[in-house]
């Protein structure tokens, strides 16, 4: 099943790209090179997986991007007080190339406007250009999880053009705020700029701010923890020079751009977001790119100032319906059948409000276990509720799965409205609904339906006394006076056999045909079903041990046969017959026993 997070991409890319603005960079010769089609995005989780479309393995120049990486590398090296003193980090309201620098100070208004990003390069740690270069080489690397290369041409073409650069770097030396020949700095500025990556290289790059400085598939530390909320905060406010207000109003998200075409967006804890199109707006900013992470942060609710949840913490326990069946007694074939197939029903344990990250976990843990999968059971209980862009997903992978022959189903959503609200508006065109049970038992029988198919006792189908564990053992003769001592009941759909704390009732049951349900009652004020019996099974057997009240009510399911054995009857026999009470007890002690063996699996399985 594709993933629908994938999906969304596509549909996104589809849409975005038959916009056509803007113009390529025209001021740095090789920039024009670019095909004005290019256009790629990829997303990027907190555990290293990757979704791309389009152009994103198109390599392209990093440019104005680098620029929170490099400012990135003068914290790690020279402590966050050493470079306030050089660099500020106010807004300033100007062009990515504009000379703004403090009337008093002289230092640049923040990192993100060439003044500022030429003053941090200035600032890498090491004792010649050279080995400030390879400071940067290496940083870039741990940040895209590989090393990168220099577009030796654009490199060329920016410096020979960058006659506004120069005048930048000589007035920062004026002002003290680079120490040694400006040149030097302005060179690697130039060379940092000229960087090949790909939209998938700025994603992961982006991944790794929002995973607190490692990156998430080479779990390599790039940048000190301390130092990662400085480097998005001057993102979030400078990160797209005069646009910033806007981006962050309308996006809501840690960026930075280049004149290259790229875009990268970080969500903390969430999504890195890399987009490349070289088709710039008038502030030189990707069109598309702003468009794309616009349609990004609306269609996903991907916001920082939304709510957001570690996306690890949307899934917990999972486990199979070998681990935790359903209550009902199933026949021998019917235990027969569910033996080598039970592992194939995949109970989830949801948590907590989902998000889009949260669900796209879910999903994809979801596809993890598709493989061995005939249904899953997404147990809703701990889920406070959950936004209409996740819904949106969720509902997508259902039909997914349901494509490829596996059922997703839904447990105890109950009647919140945070959870049916959002499911019911995420649902697509002719989709029918989500299939939603009471309980995890119910929706466990359901399932074990779906597996046993035509081994399913038919409601008509008869079960003989010597089918019933409980008479397991006892000669023919004994079982033919067994027998004769019962007297044969009928009773319609929905009739109430048995009532829980009814004395009085000393008879036990055996199902002939049938089906019922064992009921007791929750502290919720509902019926909390504890077993459903079939043909061949008995109810009321503790009146055997001497118990005169009854622990649970049973309801018939369906047309139901039974024999009603009184147990003083079967006492009497017991007196002239004494192997009759010695099989007895001991079939009831192993089913007790295999009772208990199935509330401990069933312990374990949630605990």
């Amino acid at each position: 099943m594709q993933s629908p997070v994938q999906a969304y991409l596509e549909a996104l890319h589809e849409r975005v790209k038959t916009n056509q603005d803007g113009q390529l960079a025209n001021y740095i010769p090789e920039l024009t090179k670019a095909d004005p089609e290019w256009f790629g995005i990829c997303l990027v989780t907190m555990d290293g997986v990757a979704y791309g479309v389009g152009d994103w393995n198109q390599p392209f120049t990093i440019q104005s991007i680098s620029k929170a990486f490099v400012y990135a590398a003068a914290l790690a090296d020279q402590g966050n007080d050493f470079v306030r003193q050089k660099v500020g980090v106010e807004p300033s309201g100007d062009a990515f190339n504009s000379i703004s620098l403090h009337p008093q100070t002289g230092a640049p208004f923040n990192p993100m406007i060439n003044a500022g990003a030429i003053a941090s390069t200035s600032m890498i740690g090491g004792a010649t250009t050279a080995e400030k270069w390879r400071r940067i080489e290496s940083l870039m690397a741990d940040f895209a999880g590989h090393p990168l290369a220099v577009d030796e041409a654009v490199f060329r073409s920016e410096s020979e053009t960058g006659h506004r650069n120069r005048a930048i770097a000589w007035m920062l030396k004026n002002f003290g705020i680079i120490d040694g020949d400006p040149m030097e700095a302005l060179e690697n500025y130039f060379r940092q700029c000229s960087l090949l990556v790909t939209c998938r290289d700025i994603a992961y790059m982006a991944a790794t701010l929002a995973n607190g400085g490692v990156h998430p598939l080479t779990r390599r530390r790039a940048l000190p923890e301390e130092h990662v909320e400085e480097v998005l905060s001057v993102m979030a406010t400078c990160g797209m020079y005069d646009y910033a207000g806007s981006w962050l109003y309308e996006v809501g998200m840690p960026a930075k751009s280049g004149v290259g075409g790229g875009v990268v967006a970080v969500l903390p804890g969430r999504f890195g977001i890399g987009v490349y199109s070289p088709l710039l707006d008038a502030k030189g900013n990707s069109v598309r790119g702003i468009e794309t992470c616009k349609r990004i942060s609306w269609g996903l609710g991907l916001n920082i100032f939304n709510r957001a949840n570690d996306p690890g913490m949307a899934l917990g326990r999972v486990y199979t319906g070998a681990d935790a069946p359903s209550r009902r007694q199933p026949t021998p074939a019917m235990r027969e059948r569910l033996a080598g197939s039970a592992h194939r029903i995949k109970f989830l344990s949801l948590h907590g409000f989902l998000s889009v990250d949260g669900i796209e976990h879910v999903i994809r843990r979801m596809q993890g276990l598709s493989v061995d999968a005939d249904s899953f059971i997404l147990d809703m209980h701990r889920v406070d509720g959950i936004s209409e862009a996740a819904a949106r997903l969720l509902n997508e992978a259902r039909i997914g799965f349901s494509g490829d022959g596996i059922a997703v189903v839904f447990s105890r959503i109950h009647d919140r409205a945070a959870l049916r609200g959002p499911l019911r508006k995420g649902l697509a065109r002719n989709d029918r609904g989500i299939l939603s049970f009471e309980d995890n038992d119910r929706a466990a029988e359901w399932c074990e339906n779906r597996l046993l198919g035509d081994a399913i006792l038919a409601a008509g189908e008869t079960a003989a006394l010597a089918d019933c564990a409980l008479f397991k053992g006892l000669p023919a003769e004994l079982l033919a006076q067994v027998e004769a001592a019962g007297t044969r009941i009928s009773y319609a759909p929905g009739t109430q056999v048995l009532a829980s704390g009814h004395t009085g009732d000393g008879r036990l049951f055996f199902i002939e045909t049938g089906q019922l349900s064992v009921l007791v009652a929750a502290d919720s004020g509902r019926s909390q079903r504890v077993a459903t019996l079939g043909p061949g099974m008995v109810f009321g057997e503790m009146v055997l041990l001497g118990q005169t009240t009854r622990s649970a009510s049973v309801f018939a399911d369906l047309e139901v046969h039974v024999m009603a054995f009184e147990a003083s009857e079967l006492e009497r026999l017991a007196q002239r017959e004494p192997q009759l009470r010695i099989v007895l007890l001991e079939n009831l002690a192993k089913g007790l026993a295999a009772m208990l063996r199935g509330s401990t699996k069933w312990i374990a399985a949630l605990a």
